[in-house]
């Protein structure tokens, strides 16, 4: 592997030592069984397993030694992640590209001491937002808050994109158990007019609020879809006066939010020092507090603040994201896996691989150092998953018998919300089978013993052996919460946060950016221009302008024989 660049606060000869030291280790751990580790040590598990809180880490099941993780912390110290820990946890302003500090770790700021950015203590601020966040979902709970008809509000609509979206969506389903039993929740995200028009027919104009999430309030899909919800509402309504009983915005751009017409008493503010993919614990999450209520919106910023406590407190080697991280960094930068899955056996939990999905690759998908170098190494993995039962029945057949490693993470929870308790136990039976499976696999001689055991001859079925046997050393970390509740949501959703953080600066990049989703949305802008005005000129490579040529055709020949 190609070391990783220095940078300013870091010495490239103590982080060269640490991966080449990495790299000599790796010839020999290459070539570890992990059943073979478990039958040599029996204290494993203990000795690679971490517990914090209402959150249980297993990273045992991992191609890993003690000498590989204190390599792995090694390298830790070398790329300084605990002096960037500091910096940013003191509001200095570790977003360098954009000049901002990134201070998530504020909104969920439960102690009384002050965080400061440029020597201002922000936290009166975001004392004031979630007052007055929780005044107003307070009133929308009780009924106090009506629409223009007097009929209290029973659906309330999360209208946003990216963080603004993921984040509220992720949260109201896990959170559901603890839901207002009088209101119900929609999102409304995609572009796809489909999307829109299949939410507005389930919904009644004078019961609906709909809450607006864009802090410039120009973001092209939000804005476009809180117009559609606009003009809908409008069609039953009548009186723009009525716009303000029904829309809410969060948002810093008050001029245009009032001639939106929502009366900036109820605008929620956030600020630039708020990452999207970062936002739920801000205004953002003002859904949430609606939906779920002001204490167990409280309660997810406890669990967040806990484990900002821990990873800003616990020695690197009892340190549970920086861990995570560092496995992680093992598995993608020295075995060369391009995936990492996130599988929850939760049907609370089934948006969190989406979620993560932003949160991980939007933050470190860069091919650009923080010196402005293009990299020479594997940076941040591609994150995907799915609720575990329905994965068992659609892609675990190649994370067992494929050619690729794939690491993943395992996530449950001891108690169930459910009263259907031999479901969980099936649930989880199969949640701690397929990590002993990934693990252990399956050899030649203990495929032949399980066929005779059935009752069959091996000699019957010998064509079939060679696809029956598993090779097993697949690595996969277990995180087992006590029960989903709000608090440990915010454990576990703040744990990832985290461990991004410690992978980027392992990387050297800033993980706080997000310039490559700007160009494509400069050329929509453009293209979208040329449809509207059925201009095929501008320059374009041949594949882009016949795409466009043959849509604007179809579409004219469809109207044509409409109107015809």
């Amino acid at each position: 592997m190609t070391t990783v660049s220095n940078t300013q606060n870091s010495s490239i000869g103590t982080r060269e030592a640490a991966f080449s030291k990495l790299q000599e280790h790796f010839e020999q751990a290459r070539h570890l069984k992990m059943r073979d580790l478990f039958a040599q040590d029996k204290e494993r598990f203990q000795r690679f397993s971490l517990q914090f809180e209402d959150v249980l880490l297993d990273y045992s099941k991992n191609l890993i030694s003690s000498e590989t993780m204190t390599l792995l912390l090694e390298l830790a110290r070398a790329s300084n992640v605990e002096s960037w820990r500091d910096r940013m946890f003191h509001g200095e302003k570790i977003n360098d590209t954009e000049h901002r500090a990134v201070l998530h770790v504020a909104l969920r700021n439960r102690s009384d001491n002050p965080i400061n950015i440029d020597g201002e203590d922000v936290m009166p601020a975001v004392r004031s937002v979630i007052a007055h966040m929780s005044e107003f979902a307070g009133r929308v709970r009780s009924g106090d808050w009506t629409g223009y008809t007097g009929e209290r509000i029973t659906d309330v609509v999360n209208v946003g994109i990216g963080g603004s979206d993921l984040g509220p969506k992720m949260v109201y389903e896990a959170l559901k158990p603890y839901r207002h039993s009088a209101t119900k929740a929609h999102f409304i995200s995609n572009i796809d007019g489909a999307h829109t028009e299949e939410i507005l027919e389930e919904l009644n104009p004078e019961t609906t609020l709909f809450v607006v999430s864009s802090k410039t309030f120009t973001t092209q899909e939000t804005i476009t879809n809180a117009n559609t919800a606009r003009s809908w509402f409008l069609a039953s309504a009548g009186d723009e006066a009525h716009i303000a009983k029904h829309f809410v915005a969060v948002s810093t751009n008050r001029e245009a939010v009032i001639e939106f017409g929502i009366d900036p008493e109820n605008m929620f503010e956030f600020w630039d020092w708020v990452g999207g993919r970062y936002s739920l614990w801000s205004a953002i999450g003002l859904s949430i507090m609606i939906l779920v209520g002001e204490e167990n919106f409280t309660a997810l910023l406890d669990g967040a603040h806990a484990m900002d406590n821990h990873f800003a407190t616990a020695p690197l080697g009892q340190n549970m994201p920086v861990i995570l991280a560092m496995l992680g960094v093992w598995h993608n930068n020295f075995f060369g896996a391009e995936t990492h899955a996130i599988l929850p056996y939760d049907h609370y939990l089934r948006s969190l691989p989406m979620y993560l999905e932003q949160a991980d690759m939007e933050s470190n998908g860069k091919s650009v150092d923080r010196d402005g170098h293009h990299v020479n190494y594997n940076t941040g993995p591609i994150v995907w998953g799915a609720t575990g039962i329905n994965g068992q029945h659609a892609f675990y057949q190649l994370i067992h018998q494929g050619t690729k490693m794939i690491p993943a993470d395992f996530i449950a929870s001891i108690q169930t919300h459910s009263k259907l308790k031999l479901q969980h136990d099936i649930m989880m039976s199969n949640f701690f089978a397929q990590t002993e499976a990934l693990m252990r696999g399956r050899t030649l001689e203990e495929t032949c013993a399980a066929i005779e055991a059935s009752g069959l001859n091996v000699d019957d079925v010998r064509d079939r052996l060679p696809h029956m046997v598993f090779e097993g050393n697949h690595p996969s970390n277990t995180i087992l919460l006590n029960k989903l509740t709000p608090y440990s949501l915010g454990l576990l959703v703040a744990l990832y946060e985290h461990k991004i953080f410690v992978q980027g600066i392992v990387w050297n990049l800033n993980s706080y950016d997000q310039w490559g989703v700007e160009l494509g949305k400069q050329l929509a802008k453009q293209i979208l221009d040329e449809i509207e005005s059925a201009d095929t000129s501008a320059p374009h490579d041949s594949s882009t302008h016949n795409l466009i040529s043959y849509y604007l055709k179809r579409r004219q020949q469809r109207a044509e024989k409409r109107d015809g």
